[in-house]
Parts: C-alpha cells; sequence; structure tokens
C-alpha cells in the first residue's frame, strides 16, 4: 500500500487509462478517466462493495498512460482491454455477434442466418441484427413455409423433396420464372424491412380459399402462421413519420448493478431488443459509454444514428463510432429513450434476486474453500476429469472457473496419445500438456488446480507441476459409496466437506461440470467413428457424401433426429431413404 500511495502522488490530472495489477502483476483491471488522480484515488479510499471491493483487495500496483482527450482514453482503454482481456472487465466477455438474415437474391432467391457480416461484400440484403440466432431461424423457416425459395447448398441432379410438396420451384431444372420471383423477393424484402401486412394479407386469402375447399387441417395451420407473426414479428410501432434504422439506449442503475436495454428501430417498428445486466466497477458514465461502444464492435451494422440518455457525451461518442448520436430533449424521442430505460429498469428488478443469491452462494463458497485450503488469493480454479471405454477413445477434459462462475471460453479437450486403461498416464500427459502451454505462451496460472481423483493422481499432477518450475495447489476430490463428493484431499490430508453448505453444492456444480463436458467429448469421438464405419455401409454414399455427413451432424443421434428433406439437401431421395432405412434399424 505504500507502493500505491507513493504512486498516486506523483499522477496527474489529466486524460488517460490505467491498469490494475495484482501479486503476479497481471492487469486484472482496464480503465479510463477524465482525470487520472482523481479516478486512482477513488479506488484505494472510503468503502467499496460488490465487484469493486473484490477488485481493490487484488490490487497491489498500479500503471497508467496519459493522452490528450477523453476520446483517445476511450480508444486505448478498447485496445487495452482486447490486449490483456483482464478478468474484472466483465462487460466485455463472452459477448458473442449477432445474427442476421441474409436474402440472396442473385438469380435464385435463398434465405440464410449468417454471424460473420465482415465476409459480406454487400450488406444492404442483410436484415437483423436478431437477438439470439432462434429468433433469425423462425423467421427464415416462416418465410421458407411460405415462399418456395431455395433449400439446398448445391445442385442436385434432379428436384428434391421440397420440389414435389411445392416449397421450392425446381431451380435444379434451370427453369426460372423470372416474374415470379420478382414478385416472391419484392414481398420478402417488404416483410424483411418491416412491413408485414403483405404477408398477412397473402396468408390470410389463402386461408379462405383452402376453407373453402373444406381443406381445415391447412386453413388451421395458415391462421396459426398468421397469429405468430402478429403476435411475434409486428414489433411495437413508433410514433416516427421516418423510416430510418436506429438503435435507441437506455439504461437503470441500483444496488451496484446497471441494466442496459437496447431496441433495434427498422423500418418504424422496435424490431427486437436486448437487455444486459452486470456488476458496475466504474461510474455509470463510464461504464455506459464502454458497452456503446463495445456494442458495436461486435460484428453489428451501425444504423444511421442511435438515441442515447442525457448523462453520456454524444461528441465523443460520435468521434469514436463515426455515426450520428443523438440525445433527445423531448417529444417521442425522448419518450424512446425513457421507455428503453423503463424497460432496464424492469428487467432488473425481475432478476436481480436471482442474480443476488447465485453470487452470494458463489462468493461464500470461493472464500469457504479458500480458507479451509489457507490460500492467500483464489479467484481462477482449473478442474480435471478423464473418460475412457475399455481403455479405449482415452479423452481428458478441463473446465476453469474464475470467481465461482464458468468462464466457457476457457475450457479445453485432450486427446489421450495412448489408448489403454492408465489413469496415471492419462493424468501425467494431461497435466503436462496444460501447464506446459501455460509456461511457454505466459498464459494465466491457475490459482487451484482440482482433478477427480485420490492420493495417486494427485501426486502424479504434483510431480509434473513441480517438474516444470510451477507452484500451484492441487486438491482431489474423494467420494462416498452414493458417488457423491465427501471430502478434499490436500497435502496428504483428508478435508471433510458439509453437505448442506454452499461449497459443497460449488464442488458438485464444478464436478458436473467437467464430468458432462469430457464424457460429451468422448461420445463425441466413439459416435464419430461409429458414424463413418456406418455411412461406409449405406449404399450410394461415397467419401465425399460422407464427408458432407460428418460435416453436418458429427453425431449418430443427430443424424437419426434429420428429417427426409434434411438429408435431401446432401443426398438424393433414393440415397436418402437408405439411410433413413439404415438407421432405423441401427
Amino acid at each position: 500500500m505504500d507502493l500505491i500511495k507513493k504512486k498516486l502522488s506523483l499522477v496527474p490530472n489529466k486524460p488517460g487509462c490505467y491498469q490494475m495489477k495484482n501479486k503476479d502483476g497481471i492487469i486484472i483491471y482496464v480503465g479510463k478517466a477524465k482525470k487520472l488522480k482523481n479516478r486512482l484515488s477513488s479506488y484505494f479510499r472510503g468503502n467499496h462493495t460488490g465487484k469493486t471491493k473484490k477488485l481493490v483487495s487484488e490490487i497491489v500496483d498500479f500503471e497508467y498512460i496519459v493522452v490528450d482527450s477523453e476520446t483517445e482514453a476511450l480508444i486505448l482503454e478498447l485496445n487495452l482491454i482486447k490486449k490483456y482481456d483482464p478478468k474484472y472487465n466483465i462487460l466485455l466477455r463472452d459477448d458473442k455477434s449477432y445474427p442476421y438474415i441474409e436474402f440472396k437474391t442473385d438469380g435464385v432467391p435463398k434465405l440464410e442466418v449468417v454471424r460473420n457480416i465482415n465476409r459480406k461484400k454487400t450488406k444492404d440484403k442483410l436484415f437483423g441484427p436478431y437477438p439470439n440466432v432462434t429468433a433469425a431461424r423462425n423467421t427464415v423457416n416462416l418465410l421458407n413455409r411460405i415462399y418456395p425459395l431455395r433449400k439446398c447448398n448445391t445442385y442436385p441432379k434432379k428436384p428434391c423433396l421440397y420440389y414435389h410438396i411445392g416449397q421450392c420451384l425446381g431451380y435444379c431444372n434451370n427453369v426460372i420464372e423470372e416474374e415470379k420471383i420478382n414478385e416472391m423477393k419484392n414481398e420478402i424484402l417488404s416483410f424483411l424491412r418491416g412491413n408485414d401486412e403483405i404477408v398477412i394479407n397473402k396468408l390470410t386469402k389463402e386461408m379462405h380459399i383452402e376453407s373453402g375447399k373444406l381443406n381445415f387441417e391447412k386453413a388451421k395451420e395458415l391462421k396459426e402462421m398468421i397469429e405468430y407473426i402478429k403476435y411475434v414479428l409486428q414489433g411495437q410501432k413508433v410514433e416516427l413519420k421516418d423510416n430510418i434504422d436506429r438503435d435507441v439506449f437506455g439504461y437503470y442503475v441500483e444496488k451496484g448493478y446497471i441494466s442496459i436495454q437496447v431496441f433495434f428501430i427498422r423500418g418504424g417498428k422496435i424490431l427486437e431488443r436486448v437487455s444486459k445486466i452486470f456488476p458496475m466497477i466504474d461510474d455509470e458514465y463510464d461504464e455506459l459509454t464502454r458497452f456503446i461502444v463495445k456494442f458495436y464492435d461486435k460484428n453489428l451494422i451501425k444504423p444511421k444514428e442511435i438515441f442515447i440518455p442525457q448523462i453520456l457525451d454524444e461528441t465523443i461518442l460520435e468521434d469514436v463510432l463515426d455515426l450520428k448520436v443523438v440525445k433527445p430533449l423531448k417529444g417521442v424521442k425522448k419518450a424512446l429513450v425513457d421507455l428503453a430505460s423503463e424497460n432496464a429498469k424492469t428487467q432488473l428488478n425481475q432478476k436481480f434476486e436471482l442474480i443476488k443469491k447465485d453470487e452470494e452462494k458463489t462468493v461464500i463458497a470461493q472464500e469457504e474453500l479458500r480458507t479451509i485450503l489457507n490460500l492467500p488469493i483464489l479467484s481462477r480454479i482449473e478442474i480435471f476429469d478423464n473418460a475412457h471405454l475399455f481403455g479405449t477413445y482415452n479423452v481428458s477434459g478441463m473446465v476453469v472457473y474464475i470467481d465461482g462462475i464458468p468462464s466457457k471460453n476457457d475450457y479445453r479437450k485432450y486427446k489421450i496419445s495412448v489408448d489403454k486403461n492408465d489413469d496415471y498416464g492419462t493424468m501425467r500427459e494431461v497435466i503436462y500438456r496444460r501447464y506446459f502451454k501455460v509456461l511457454v505462451e505466459d498464459l494465466t496460472k491457475p490459482d487451484l488446480i482440482i482433478v477427480d481423483g485420490a492420493k495417486g493422481q494427485i501426486n502424479v499432477a504434483l510431480d509434473v507441476i513441480n517438474s516444470l518450475g510451477l507452484s500451484i495447489p492441487i486438491v482431489g476430490l474423494k467420494k462416498d459409496n452414493k458417488h457423491t463428493t465427501s471430502a478434499l484431499i490436500f497435502n496428504n490430508k483428508e478435508i471433510e466437506i458439509d453437505k448442506r453448505s454452499n461449497l459443497f453444492y460449488l464442488l458438485e456444480r464444478m464436478q458436473d461440470e467437467v464430468h458432462e463436458f469430457t464424457i460429451n467429448y468422448h461420445k463425441q469421438l466413439r459416435s464419430k467413428g461409429s458414424l463413418e464405419s456406418i455411412l461406409e455401409s449405406v449404399e450410394g454414399i461415397g467419401n465425399k457424401r460422407k464427408i458432407e455427413l460428418l460435416k453436418k451432424y458429427k453425431t449418430i443421434t443427430k443424424m437419426k433426429e434429420a428429417s427426409l428433406e434434411e438429408l435431401c439437401l446432401i443426398l438424393p431421395l433414393n440415397v436418402a431413404n437408405n439411410l433413413k432405412d439404415f438407421l432405423s434399424n441401427y
């Protein structure tokens, strides 16, 4: 703390970025400030709660970089976060890009759900974003049922099942009905831009025709499709006279958490919305600014303009995002920001108790484990499990928990080089491979390693860790006759665990997670081996088709679940029938 006080006295009150470091010299948090001295000093005075308190407890040093403006500080902050991936910059971790619907209109019309929009040369036929891939796929499936679009990836030699049931025009026969295709294109584009009246009118007309023919099953299906569109896809009308694409940001802060709501306004309607709730470390201005800038760094097409709350600086956001930023003061536009903020408040109130209970359980359990093992710090835990089938398909899995939360991006699978029933050999290989890589690539070391085994496995793991010159505590989990965790094995001692404690439930969750992860990988390898031999037995499936099927389905179960229509996207109808028959008897 003396070092920190001395360094604080030298910090200027200028714009810049700071990096907080732990005892190992690892950067655990990156932030920016308009006045560096004031911001850095705030961490080391007064009382903190939640994530800020935990962050401060781990800080032993800090560095800072002075820049000329707050805009430069924001850009530098984001670049440093990308470079170091600090564990306390929670907001920017595990965020996936949002899916879009691409309408391919070059010659033959086709709909696809895409994520990597930066690969697309033209983006005028991309619609979205959608908050999740299910919403995008449901829309694509709906339009594929209504319109005879192309369904296959490669043209088959003769029309497939979709053509025979009227869901494709038979483009593989080179019969292109230009007028019909153009009419279909215009209707679909209109629908994806927010005008659902054409599609609803079309379905209503068809429903009355089918009803008149006494085809009530078909009429009922059409009615359900109309209700689906009205209920899910119509969205909220926005009282703006233009059709400008906009994103609207609102937020709400309470009890150390910030809830952010984003509305995607497309075609004069609130098409979709995204919610995010996370614990705050900085003030709401910085947390919200960082969120908005990072939001458009995830493979997202920027709208024409965005609406933001009054607390933010629109000039900085315009400089960084290179788009029009509006801070509405009154009227309909201000009402939209208020609506987004009200939704953010509702989301936080609905979820807060669940979040709080989960966090309390995790924090208490993690602290209990740290105290029992007498460790100075316990944040990152790496857990290993092994699986094999009579010595074959020998694999290991590693899952990672950071502050009691699974860090799925850090999970790793290991295919063991020797197929034989040798638990010690498997443990030796996987521990060596993992921590040799940690050393060579200077990866983050865990504060604790957990192995699923008794003293034998622990001693093997310790031998490997010591041989690599590392000092990482290793714990084993002992099970009782009911195969549940009953004790920790640490430093050749057994430590009993209360089965009603938060620690017990945390260890059980960790054990279940690593076991399921490893077993799924094991099944995947076994299934792939079995699947290859099955496909080789089906008449009409050569090496090229086998590779396509393995790439798409990967397991016997997934291939069994595939419909005949789905298999026909890769196989001719007669070969698909052969495969279906073969799998039904397998």
